[in-house]
């Protein structure tokens, strides 16, 4: 089924919505496009043109062409009948994104896919106005952004049929990117729910006047961000335990009881989520922008981002 997928639908144009029309594009696709904001073909078309040299050193799939999509209104309506797989990016409001996942499945043929990019609503809280085909609905979570971070989490709903899931998985997987499955609904999914875990912490120690926000970022960019983008956190236990098979046991062993302590301290101190703890946070952050030019640094980290990826590509034993 994924092999068939020629045209793809993408409702909602923001930043991810519109990275996913770029990464379509670079992998060869037709991409109709659907938003019922202001200047919307516009703002893609240029947004495209931001990111496409991104997309080209990434490697172009044959065929693929910045100028395959076409902006065709509101919503797909009448146009529904030419895509084989829809990338819905709306609002994360259940009202908002149950009338317009009703209305995709009202208007394209029973067998194709779904997939929503909400960043922690589970697809069964929005379903439940589809009369066709609920079955094809599931959630296709991106990282931040899609064009270049490879990570979707696909996470079907308990009426998600097995054909819709595994369709989902294939047909991202053919787009090179590292889909992971979720067996279960869990609100914010897996990659939001471990960046709110230690943010959370990020913030009580900037809060607690122990560290900066420059301080906190040089810290993870100099230690968990590149050890744990190699590895991942259970194979560094394994290779910090020994580097061997035992070696994950061995390591939570010694350190699992210290690490239970640590726990217990960073619950007494747990960040409140007020406005005034948030002036605290903000004021550190504005510090730490003091002089930076932001354009030219989110420049920088994706190129190196893409030369890691590849860098990444080219090493067999990384799993």
């Amino acid at each position: 089924m994924a092999a068939k997928i020629k045209t793809i639908g993408v409702v909602g144009t923001g930043v991810i919505g519109t990275s996913w029309v770029g990464l379509f594009l670079a992998r060869g696709s037709r991409v109709l496009v659907a938003d019922p904001g202001p200047n919307v073909e516009q703002k893609v078309s240029d947004h495209l043109r931001g990111m496409w040299p991104l997309l080209e050193r990434q490697g172009l799939a044959p065929g693929a062409s910045i100028s395959n999509w076409e902006f065709v209104g509101n919503s797909l309506a009448g146009r529904y009948h030419e895509v084989d797989f829809v990338q819905e990016n709306g609002p994360e409001r259940v009202d908002i994104k149950s009338r317009i996942i009703a209305e995709i499945d009202e208007g394209t043929r029973p067998e194709v896919v779904i997939a929503s990019s909400s960043s922690g609503l589970p697809s069964s809280q929005f379903i439940k106005d589809c009369k066709k085909n609920p079955t094809r609905v599931l959630i296709a979570h991106p990282y931040n952004p899609p064009h270049i971070m490879p990570l979707v989490e696909v996470v079907p709903n308990p009426t998600t049929s097995k054909e819709a899931t595994d369709t989902a998985m294939a047909f991202f997987t053919a787009l090179s990117k590292a889909p992971i499955l979720l067996r279960h609904e869990v609100r914010g999914f897996v990659a939001n729910r471990l960046q709110a875990a230690i943010s959370h912490e990020a913030f009580s120690l900037v809060k607690r006047g122990i560290v900066t926000a420059k301080e906190i970022d040089t810290c993870m960019m100099n230690s968990l961000g590149p050890s744990w983008s190699f590895t991942g956190p259970f194979m560094k236990d394994v290779l910090g335990g020994g580097a061997n098979a035992g070696g994950f046991r061995h390591l939570m062993e010694h350190v699992g009881v210290t690490m239970q302590d640590w726990l217990k301290d960073m619950a007494a101190h747990s960040y409140e989520y007020t406005d005034e703890n948030l002036n605290v946070l903000d004021s550190s952050v504005q510090e730490m922008l003091a002089g930076v030019d932001i354009e030219r640094l989110e420049e920088e980290r994706n190129n190196l981002m893409i030369e890691v990826f590849k860098a990444k590509a080219s090493a067999k034993a990384l799993i």
